[in-house]
Formats: structure tokens, sequence, C-alpha cells
């Protein structure tokens, strides 16, 4: 029996999905069961709620053998790190007390980074927290995901262009969520690996943001461009969205270590993933963009 914990996020749904096909038995915790496919909720077992609850933990993971381990994105929580903890520290303590034996966790790059990374940082101190359980665990390492462009398709349609904070002219590390869950389905399925390790997992291309902007361009056969934001005026538009000074701070700080190179040490030594920028576009992005077109 394998766990599945946010079941109906982009990693979660191509996930479980994954694992039904390859004829694993799934058990899923999830807040609102009706967002489940309904060709997916027939096939799993469900636990109603949300995995930071001691209780709903307690009835998801009595004879499980594995564990996918993801934080939901909170952005009105006080503290990044704190929200990661307090869902990691009741996850721990879980797995330790029904003896789970292996957890895949959904961590990012730059483990061991010297100067605090905001968000990144709250990963890194869950991985440790997952790590005190015993369980053999995998902290699937990743970069920039493909997908957080998704969010940018107004202002690809509307403007011509994206904007991120990081140079221009320098290479980007990207992933797509598919070959997250395709690297998780892998490990969940073959419990063969022991001990406690960071795994990066990293897209196969050395892109740049003006690089991407070009596939873009190609992929959808219009002109899009890459304008970069500093981080002082990313940082106005996260206010003007009503975000408190600490969620600022965590996302700026975030996205200062990715520009000064968080990810460069684990993309040195990355297996490159199947999923290359240009198959996102056409398989994702495109698509998105023509249901989207008035």
């Amino acid at each position: 029996m394998i766990v599945v914990t946010t079941p109906t996020g982009q990693i979660g749904t191509q996930l479980v999905r994954q694992l039904l096909h390859q004829g694993e038995e799934v058990r899923v915790i999830v807040r609102d069961a009706s967002r489940l496919d309904h060709t997916v909720r027939r096939r799993v077992e469900t636990i109603d709620g949300s995995h930071d609850d001691p209780a709903v933990l307690d009835k998801a993971l009595p004879g499980v053998d594995a564990l996918f381990w993801l934080v939901p994105p909170n952005p009105q929580a006080p503290s990044a790190e704190e929200h990661y903890l307090s869902f990691a520290r009741a996850g721990s303590a879980a797995v330790a007390r029904h003896d789970v034996g292996h957890v895949v966790g959904v961590s990012s790059a730059g483990h061991g980074w010297p100067t605090p990374a905001g968000v990144l940082s709250a990963a890194f101190a869950m991985d440790a927290e997952l790590a005190k359980s015993g369980a053999a665990y995998r902290a699937l390492s990743m970069p920039f995901y493909m997908e957080n462009l998704l969010g940018q398709l107004d202002a690809i349609r509307t403007n011509g262009a994206f904007y991120l904070t990081c140079a221009g002219d320098l290479p980007l590390a990207l992933i797509a969520t598919r070959d997250i869950a395709g690297t998780a389905a892998n490990l969940l399925t073959d419990l063969s690996w022991t001990g406690q390790e960071n795994l990066p997992v990293f897209g196969p291309d050395r892109l740049t943001p003006d690089g991407m902007a070009e596939v873009i361009s190609q992929e959808l056969g219009r002109p899009v461009t890459y304008r970069r934001m500093s981080l002082d005026d990313y940082a106005s538009l996260l206010r003007s969205r009503g975000a408190g000074d600490t969620a600022v701070k965590d996302v700026t700080e975030a996205f200062a270590a990715q520009d000064h190179g968080v990810y460069d040490a684990d993309w040195a030594t990355a297996k490159p993933t199947p999923t290359d920028f240009r198959s996102w576009c056409r398989d994702v992005l495109k698509p998105a963009a023509d249901v989207q077109a008035p």
C-alpha cells in the first residue's frame, strides 16, 4: 500500500495515475475528495483531512509500505519554515509510530546553501525533520518548475512577455512536474533503496530565460519576450496582492538564492529527466494557452 498526500495537486494527480496504471494499491489523504477525478476516486482509498493532523495520519498510515510527502503551499502562513515544519513534525512522528519503511518527499535543490533562502530553506528544514523518523528517505531536490509559467498565461497573451527575477542571459534550471511524478513513482514502487539522501531531479535543458522565450514564441506561434523584474518590484507586487512582510521575505529570499546559484551544485550532478522545455511547451503550455485564447 502506498499513501499519497496532495493527490489533487499538479504532482500528486499525475503520481496517483501512474501508480494506478502500474497496478499499485493507493490510499490518498485529501481535504476534498470531490476534487479527485471520478475514474481515480473509485480506485483509491480516501482518508479525509490534512496530513498535518496526527489523527488523520493515524488513519492513513497503518500497514503502509511507502509514503509520498508534499507540503501544500500556503501563502497566508505567517512563516514558510513553520508551515513546513508543522507538517513535517506530524509526519515524522506518525511515520515512526507506524513503522513506515520508505518516504519520498518533494523538496528543493540546494541543500547546504550557506545563507537564508526563504521557502527553499523551509523545505530543507522539512527534510531534516522527516529524516528523524528513521525511515528510508529520498528528498526529491528540484529547481524551477516549468508549470510556474502557467500562471503567466495572461501576461504572455496580453503583453507578449513573461517575467522572472533572474538574469535573462544565464541558464535557468527547470523541471516538469510530470518528471517529478515519474521519479517519485519509480521510487515508491521499487523499495530496494535504503538510507536517507537528497536526489536532484532536473530537466535536460540548459536554457536561459531569453532562450526560453524563443522556444515559447516558436511553439505558440507569436512573439514572446523575457522581461526581468527586480526583487524590489516583485516584493511590491506581492504586497499589492495582500502578502505580509514575512511571506514577502520568504519568497524574495528564495528568488535571490536562485539568482545566486543555489541550484548549481545539484545541477552539475543530476541525471537529466526526459521532458525538455520545448516538449513541455508543446504538450502543456500551448494547450493551456489555446484554452484561454479569446
